[in-house]
């Protein structure tokens, strides 16, 4: 059964009556001519499925990212990648489920590809922890990073979790540490770095992943320090303002690009990714290939300082716009250091 969100209700509705008119059993019968209703019928059913996905709220591209039947990170790496080879481990501890990665091919360019993935029922959420990655995922994918590095392999990483998992035994394994040891490593390195938020784009544990010469993030998608329910329940002390809280934190893919804190927005099959899957891998593999010949073309040098200065921009903002006033602007990037 197709999984509905509450504002598609028109949209459902209409298809239902679609359905029926054309199973009707006695139209031949009877002699009757429905054409003519069924065109009416699929007209009004474009016009409102335009209109439904033309106004969405901030809220509801959060309930489009998190929908069940969405492509999921592995279903992009099959769709728009050749030749993936898995990878497992972070030679310290385990194999985290939930963060997979190994080397790929995109168009005939050879690349370490690495995303967090979620699973389609209750035995593979078990598995992959609902996509939430433990200490060793994050060490695991800065191990397959480093393997990139020293390859010359470009590194493309695929976004898709609610955030990296706060349990205990994370906590013990050291979750904060591994993720900032991640955000300063991919600071330095060499290799053209592109990332795609394609569902959830969860704190920290998206941004474990997320330090890129190029950000990208599906039209549908959102990428937010804290989750609507999480800011809801600490500044308005109920997960009914759910919705308020998501239009407050602007984490829409237009909002995230005019602020500068994406660089692309990619677009979607009308009504989601999971109206047409293919057509989102599709759309996203076109998205890879135009960044990554770009960054290609540069100087590691250059990249490394533009990735520096990218990041060191993120957070400036201007009280007022009165005359005179100036944004403060980031420091000049330093020279890397060459490793011994």
């Amino acid at each position: 059964m197709r999984h509905q969100l509450d504002f598609e209700k028109p949209i459902i509705e209409l298809r239902r009556k679609l359905d029926e008119l054309k199973k009707h059993p006695d139209a031949h019968a009877l002699g009757l001519n429905l054409e003519v209703e069924i065109e009416q019928i699929e007209k009004r059913l474009e016009e409102t499925r335009c209109q439904v996905y033309s106004e969405l709220t901030a809220w509801q591209r959060v309930q489009i990212a998190r929908h069940p039947k969405r492509p999921f990170v592995l279903d992009y790496i099959r769709g728009a990648f050749t030749g993936f080879v898995e990878l497992h481990g972070d030679r310290l501890f385990a194999d985290d489920r939930a963060m997979v990665g190994g080397f790929a091919q995109l168009n005939g360019h050879r690349v370490m590809v690495i995303g967090t993935q979620k699973g389609r029922d209750t035995k593979e959420n078990i598995l992959r922890n609902f996509g939430s990655a433990h200490p060793e995922g994050y060490r695991k994918a800065l191990r397959l990073m480093r393997l990139a590095d020293k390859f010359g392999l470009p590194i493309i990483t695929l976004i898709d979790t609610a955030g990296a998992y706060p349990g205990i035994g994370a906590e013990e394994r050291h979750i904060a540490e591994a993720i900032a040891v991640n955000l300063r490593e991919m600071m330095l390195l060499e290799v053209p770095i592109i990332a795609a938020v394609v569902g959830e784009g969860g704190s920290g544990g998206a941004l474990g992943i997320g330090v890129a010469d190029r950000v990208l993030i599906l039209e549908n998608a959102y990428y937010s320090v804290i989750s609507p329910e999480g800011c809801a329940s600490i500044l308005w002390k109920d997960r009914a303002a759910t919705a308020k809280a998501a239009e407050a934190l602007k984490i829409t893919a237009k909002e995230l690009k005019a602020f500068g804190l994406v660089d692309a927005v990619v677009p979607e099959p009308l009504g989601g990714a999971h109206n047409d899957p293919a057509d989102a891998v599709a759309l996203l593999k076109v998205q890879l290939l135009i960044h990554l010949d770009e960054l290609q073309k540069l100087s590691s040098g250059d990249r490394l300082r533009m990735r520096y200065q990218k990041f060191r921009a993120f957070g400036l903002f201007q009280e007022n716009n009165a005359p005179g006033s100036e944004v403060a602007q980031p420091e000049a990037a330093p020279t890397p250091a060459q490793p011994a």
